[in-house]
């Protein structure tokens, strides 16, 4: 009797909780199936708006991984407005506070623990929309210079002109300086000396009309040739010319032509290109000669009294040396 009294005691506050709650849950199914549909409606609704709004994006010319970024936060949006509304439906305000509550504690310490990825993340969607260059296009920065392959959300993928494959981070791309030289046109820098006897004049007509029949050169962009210093052992110049850009063997084929005709020009119309010049000084304060230093007519050969003769003698291992010199 007192097994049974023990029982009933322990299983009437579970049974009380039990039929507590299915009281609880008849008198909020009406509100639970609400929930649900107003659930499966804004899901259905983040769907429409995900394919909708990629249809429109792409239309806007916008990079893919963004138009994917920007209607994949659509999609969440609308599957998150839908949960609040479904747990507000459900009397359970609390809850929606606690999860607001939570996900900001939760999002302060991701900041922090993946605080690079951020970044990183932040400067590809930064890149995407201002667009400084375009896959295809040769870029230069952080010193490597290549072609852009890919531009992802993180890094971007540049191939260089050897071949290999390199992933830099979005956010030294965007933060550091940036030089696209798929621009259409380039200019090109060639710089020589000539001898201080030629005529200044003559060496810029020449130097244009070597240069102008280049294939490649912009026809709208003439010829410029100017002269920059007295050097050590020539007067130095510079060739400027434009070049309609497409690849960077363009740039190569037309800089190395450029070179050639100049040289060539310059040999037909005698133009000498001089050598650098040097003085040795041997002096210990300055001013000496190599002669001074030497002594005597260092530039005399000593000859031998008696001639030599066309096949000397060939001396055995064994032989003595009185032997060999005829004695």
């Amino acid at each position: 009797m007192k097994i049974e009294m023990l029982y009933i005691d322990l299983l009437a506050p579970v049974a009380e909780k039990l039929q507590h709650w299915i009281e609880a849950g008849i008198e909020m199914l009406p509100n639970f199936v609400v929930a649900v549909v107003m659930l499966l409606l804004f899901w259905f609704m983040g769907r429409l708006a995900r394919k909708y709004g990629k249809k429109v994006l792409e239309s806007t010319h916008l990079p893919y991984s963004l138009v994917n970024l920007i209607s994949t936060l659509i999609y969440i949006a609308f599957i998150g407005a839908g949960t609040f509304f479904a747990l507000g439906i459900l009397n359970l305000d609390k809850t929606v506070t606690s999860l607001l509550a939570g996900a900001g504690i939760v999002g302060l310490a991701l900041s922090f623990a993946f605080q690079d990825v951020a970044t990183n993340f932040i400067s590809g969607v930064l890149i995407a929309v201002r667009r400084p260059f375009r896959v295809g296009d040769i870029i230069k920065t952080s010193e490597h210079i290549g072609i852009v392959q890919k531009i992802s959300m993180r890094s971007t993928l540049l191939k260089t002109f050897q071949g290999q494959h390199l992933l830099i981070p979005n956010k030294d791309v965007y933060q550091k300086p940036l030089m696209n030289y798929s621009t259409g046109k380039r200019r090109i820098d060639l710089a020589v000396g000539v001898s201080y006897n030629a005529d200044l004049e003559q060496v810029r007509e020449v130097a244009q009309q070597a240069v102008a029949p280049i294939k490649g050169v912009c026809k709208e962009d003439p010829v410029r040739v100017y002269f920059e210093e007295f050097g050590a052992s020539s007067i130095n110049l510079v060739i400027q010319y434009w070049i309609c850009f497409e690849r960077q063997p363009d740039f190569l084929e037309a800089r190395s032509e450029g070179i050639i005709r100049i040289k060539k020009a310059f040999d037909q119309h005698g133009i000498n290109i001089p050598f650098p010049i040097r003085t040795l000084d041997f002096g210990m304060d300055g001013g000496g000669s190599l002669k001074d230093i030497m002594g005597g007519d260092w530039l005399s050969v000593a000859t031998p009294s008696k001639p030599k003769s066309e096949n000397p003698p060939y001396r055995r291992s064994n032989q003595p040396l009185s032997e060999l010199n005829g004695s």
